[in-house]
């Protein structure tokens, strides 16, 4: 097996490529940090399962984001180790929106629409503004950038669901859509830390084929 056919291995070729690469992951990481901090208060101050659930996916995209910027000079079988790291960082969100959620089983308040659709639009926006800027990157980095494109792109997906919950919330003027939406969201990053994990695996495994220890007959 040639380098090339190893995933990231065109980033090892290229430092230039590398440096857009870093470029593109530390502004990604900031726009989610800034509008972690917007949607979480937001969030705390309606009472929404499914807003907190998506603003702790902020900050788990800032923290994969972060880890690609700092990653991308390591070896490709560390890359591949970071990238399992990764898998269970996109977890952090499930365990935060269940335990949310079982907080607000003895009494689900509506959360207040105006607030919540407003919010989830902003992080729309976000959104699809660093999955635009990701996706390019897709199919070069590996389990690390495959982590941010999923994240990215599962959170436009839940931003959209939010805001059509809050509509339903109005209509109803019931909080048990924000909870349920809220759970799931966690199965959304259940399915997006599944497939990080398997890029990563796959590509931990070509890593060794490349260093002989797999016989690739």
């Amino acid at each position: 097996m040639c380098t090339s056919e190893l995933p990231g291995a065109d980033l090892d070729a290229d430092p230039d490529l590398k440096a857009s690469l870093r470029r593109t992951v530390v502004l990604v990481a900031l726009l989610n940090l800034a509008y972690f901090f917007v949607e979480g208060a937001v969030a705390l101050a309606i009472g929404s399962v499914s807003l907190f659930a998506d603003s702790v996916d902020f900050f788990e995209d800032f923290a994969v984001n972060s880890l690609i910027a700092l990653a991308l000079g390591w070896s490709i079988q560390k890359r591949a180790v970071a990238g399992k790291v990764m898998a269970g960082i996109i977890l952090l969100p499930a365990i935060a929106a269940v335990w949310q959620a079982v907080a607000k089983f003895q009494n689900p308040e509506p959360p207040a629409v105006l607030s919540l659709v407003l919010t989830a639009g902003g992080a729309v926006v976000v959104n699809l503004a660093c999955t635009w800027m990701l996706a390019r990157w897709r199919n070069h980095g590996g389990s690390m950038t495959t982590a941010a494109f999923l994240a990215a792109r599962n959170d436009v997906i839940a931003n959209i669901a939010i805001i059509a919950m809050g509509l339903v919330t109005w209509y109803t003027n019931s909080g048990w859509p924000d909870i349920v939406l809220g759970l799931l969201i966690v199965a959304l990053n259940v399915t997006a830390a599944k497939e990080v994990w398997e890029v990563a695996e796959s590509e931990s495994l070509a890593a060794r084929a490349l260093a002989g220890e797999i016989d690739d007959d």
